[in-house]
């Protein structure tokens, strides 16, 4: 080598500066870690050049206790950042006094990760830095300050545990500066570094309370309470665990809050999760006074005024709300997020980071390494065994909260060799290492930290898994569907309903998967909906799931049952918004299918949709005929549910037929049956039709009131199709009572309920002038009876005529005929009546319908 490229033998490095400056001090490497308050692995390591590159709170430690000042602790500085220096003279070795104490450099904390809010490394002071701002903690620190400070507390082990972002080193630090008075003996805080030793961990903790000796430590915290705050204790935890074992022991009056991503494991610990901050719900409206009282939204706005003057704009509310939803409450992700404010609006920041939040960083450390919120998740993440993060791989699947069953169903199905685990005590450990959250006491209760489900994700993706658990979650989802089909009906209907509510966003996330990649069961889902979906006004999205999963040609081998029940829902559906008689075939190839096959819950499922979808299209003798045909099924085979539904389907008939004594005795039996079988909601839909029997025979007053129950009662049910019905029955007999006003209001309130526009190519009808197809046959019913009791026969004739116009469009031919009424009743010119006239005849000989008493009078026919 040329004397060119020689290394420079004149210049040194931090390892060999820091050894000539500790012998000059006449130091021992364990006297300069107790003086400095670092481990004495550290000082070791440094001169040893394993660690080339220290802190800068460990080079400031080791400046105070060699008492380096001017050029000295320049040239130290330099050193430690890696600069080599020409050596100067050794410096003679001398007596140096020991340190009384080294005051804290740490700040004042904050509420997000623990690398924000530092406690001093091992012994930097025997005090602690005052704590930050902390928001949404208030419980927390009031609980555990009792705890620590309650009479029969006579020492022992509190652990704070949670994801790493969650807050735990600034919720100790609060609680210590809430109850310190109440430590005579002392307080003072640690910090765990990797590779700690026991030794090291003691020597610290003997250094924060003014003791010289491990050994001293004892007879040091045997008389007043004392508090000792150890952060990070998951970075050496067999170290740790044994030293606040010997000190739990040694001194029974010290009290030790620990922080950490899991417990320490020792007996008698009192583990403490921390929770993300409280998010607003799903349905909280975008408005700035609703959510700010939520914590995770302070946060946010806190940390938002640190970096821009301007308030929050009114436009910016949701994207406010989407955000710390999707951060899931993490104190961390919070201000990491808002710290983006600075350059970008929240819109701005939603709809860049809002799919990608694991890729949040901070600002550069102190060692210029910027620290993103996906490596602080992860550090939790890599604390599980592999079969824990396998499992929590497949879980990440789960959209909303789930139950343990449901943890199990994802876990159990056929697990690899060697991987089974048993759900109850793996989501107790998820739990006690903050990467799980549990509100609440029912059943689906538990949900995944959203950057912890991202993070596993991707981890999935990762491992070529994401197929195979999406494939599982939607056969989950299949059977727990199908469970609840036989509930969605009779007394545990509401429930049921709940239930699957609970669900919802998974239910529709399988069926999205399975759709693609595996049609059999998303078809054996969506077949087992229709119920839930037409309950919960979903029936035009539901309808169209359906329909597309029976066009699929993938499907056309699937279990015929299961096709059948899929062509009964779709028939069902198409019924909620007026389009029945576009599936007449698909009810029809059903009845044939469960007739072949003999299954009679599916053959009385299938009259009762094509009766009504018969109906719809105007063919009322078939309707009638399957509705006497479910009756005499249900008959022999003893169910009182469908006898009651078709004695409820029979009724309406004669109500059409304007066989109102008839229609009264068969809603009786209809009363009678649903009591039997426990149908509230059964005998609720019969106490709907004696409202419209008593609107038929003008007993309005009757009709109003009992309308109005049975619409209370529906409300609270759901059911929005039925209560569009019972508007439509209590807005006519207001209209035709003369409470115009009333009617007004029913009508405002039916139109807000009206089927969309796009599953029935309706327009909104304007006050003036009807200009289209009506939006609803009872609301232009409404309308123009309102109109011809205000005295405008003109205008009710134009909305008479449109009525008309509609025959055949809806379910009830008895709407059409009472537009004829109304018509002929208003209409001025002989000629013009005569024609109504004979349209109004037509129409009842083609529906069977009989003109009652009242009617026949408004039309001049008596």
């Amino acid at each position: 080598m040329s004397p060119d490229h020689a290394p420079d033998q004149s210049r040194v490095g931090f390892d060999e500066l820091l050894r000539s400056r500790r012998l000059a001090a006449g130091l021992t490497q364990a006297e300069l870690a107790a003086r400095a308050g670092v481990g004495v692995r550290t000082v070791r390591d440094l001169e040893r050049a394993r660690s080339s590159r220290p802190q800068r709170t460990t080079v400031d430690l080791l400046v105070a206790a060699l008492h380096l000042t001017g050029a000295e602790r320049d040239e130290f500085q330099t050193a430690a950042r890696g600069q080599p220096i020409r050596p100067r003279p050794s410096i003679p070795r001398q007596q140096v006094p020991a340190l009384a104490a080294v005051t804290p450099a740490g700040g004042a904390g904050t509420e997000g990760d623990e690398a924000t809010t530092e406690l001093p490394e091992f012994g930097r002071s025997r005090g602690l830095p005052p704590p930050g701002e902390l928001i949404g903690r208030d419980c927390d620190v009031a609980e555990l300050a009792g705890l620590l400070t309650a009479t029969d507390h006579t020492g022992g082990l509190i652990s704070l545990v949670g994801l790493a972002g969650v807050g735990k080193t600034s919720l100790a630090l609060a609680v210590a500066a809430r109850i310190v008075d109440k430590h005579p003996g002392g307080t003072g805080g640690i910090v765990i570094t990797d590779g700690s030793t026991v030794s090291d961990v003691l020597t610290a903790t003997a250094t924060v309370f003014g003791v010289g000796r491990t050994n001293d430590l004892a007879a040091r915290l045997s008389g007043e309470p004392a508090l000792l705050l150890v952060d990070a204790v998951e970075r050496a935890p067999a170290a740790s665990a044994d030293a606040l074992h010997w000190l739990t022991r040694a001194a029974p009056a010290l009290r030790v809050v620990a922080t950490g991503r899991h417990p320490v494991g020792l007996p008698g610990e009192r583990v403490w999760p921390v929770a993300p901050l409280e998010v607003p719900p799903a349905d909280t409206e975008a408005d700035l006074n609703a959510v700010a009282g939520y914590p995770a939204v302070q946060l946010f706005l806190a940390r938002l005024r640190q970096v821009r003057r301007e308030r929050v704009h009114p436009g910016e509310v949701g994207a406010l709300v989407g955000l710390v939803r999707r951060l899931g409450g993490l104190p961390l992700a919070i201000e990491l997020a808002a710290a983006r404010g600075r350059a970008l609006d929240l819109n701005e920041i939603f709809n860049r980071y809002g799919d990608r939040l694991l890729d949040l960083a901070g600002p550069p450390s102190r060692q210029a390494v910027a620290v993103t919120l996906r490596d602080a998740v992860a550090a939790s993440y890599a604390l599980l065994n592999p079969a824990e993060r396998r499992a929590v791989r497949w879980m990440s699947v789960f959209r909303n909260r789930w139950s343990v069953e449901l943890a199990e169903g994802m876990l159990a199905e056929e697990p690899p060799v060697g991987e089974h685990i048993d759900p109850v005590p793996f989501l107790d450990r998820l739990m006690s290492l903050g990467l799980l959250g549990a509100r609440g006491v029912g059943p689906y209760r538990f949900r995944l930290i959203d950057v912890v489900r991202d993070l596993a994700t991707e981890r999935a993706a990762a491992h070529g898994e994401l197929s195979a658990i999406r494939r599982r979650h939607a056969m989950l989802f299949a059977r727990l569907a199908e469970r609840s089909t036989t509930d969605l009906a009779g007394a545990k209907l509401v429930a049921t309903v709940n239930r699957l509510d609970e669900v919802a966003s998974d239910l529709w996330a399988a069926l999205a998967h399975s759709a693609n990649d595996d049609p059999h069961t998303a078809l054996r889902l969506a077949a087992s909906l229709p119920r839930w979906w037409r309950f919960r006004g979903r029936d035009i999205a539901g309808r169209r799931w359906l329909r597309r999963l029976l066009d699929d040609p993938r499907t056309v081998d699937a279990d015929p049952a299961v096709r059948a029940w899929g062509q009964v829902g779709v028939a069902q559906l198409a019924l909620e918004h007026d389009a029945g008689p576009q599936e007449l075939p698909a009810a029809r190839a059903a009845l044939a299918t469960f007739v072949a096959l003999g299954e009679t819950a599916g053959e009385l499922a299938a009259r009762g949709a094509l009766g009504a979808a018969c109906l719809a299209a105007g063919q009322f003798d078939e309707a009638r005929q399957h509705a006497q045909a479910a009756l005499a099924l249900a008959g022999r085979t003893g169910r009182v549910r469908d006898m009651t539904l078709a004695q409820h389907t029979l009724a309406w008939h004669e109500i059409r037929a304007g066989e109102l004594r008839a229609a009264r005795r068969r809603l009786a039996a209809v009363d009678r049956l649903a009591a039997r079988s426990g149908e509230d909601r059964a005998r609720l839909l019969a106490r709907a039709h004696l409202a419209e029997v008593a609107r038929l025979e003008g007993r309005h007053p009757q009709a109003v009131d009992l309308g109005r129950r049975v619409l209370a009662a529906l409300t609270s049910l759901g059911d929005p199709s039925h209560r569009r019905q019972v508007l439509g029955t209590i807005g006519l007999a207001l209209a035709q009572s003369g409470r115009l006003g009333e009617a007004g209001e029913a009508l405002s309130e039916l139109r807000e309920q009206a089927v969309p526009a796009e599953a029935m190519d309706l327009r909104s009808v304007g006050r003036a002038e009807p200009s289209g197809p009506p939006d609803d046959s009872r609301c232009v019913l409404i309308e123009g009876t309102i109109a011809a009791g205000r005295g405008d026969r003109e205008l009710a004739v134009e909305w008479f005529a449109v009525a008309a116009r509609a025959i055949g469009q809806g379910p009830n031919p008895r709407d059409a005929v009472e537009a004829l009424v109304g018509l002929a009743a208003n209409t001025e010119t002989a000629a013009a009546r005569s024609m109504v006239l004979d349209r109004l005849a037509e129409v009842c000989r083609e529906t069977g319908i009989t003109l009652l008493p009242h009617e026949r009078e408004a039309a001049g026919l008596s």
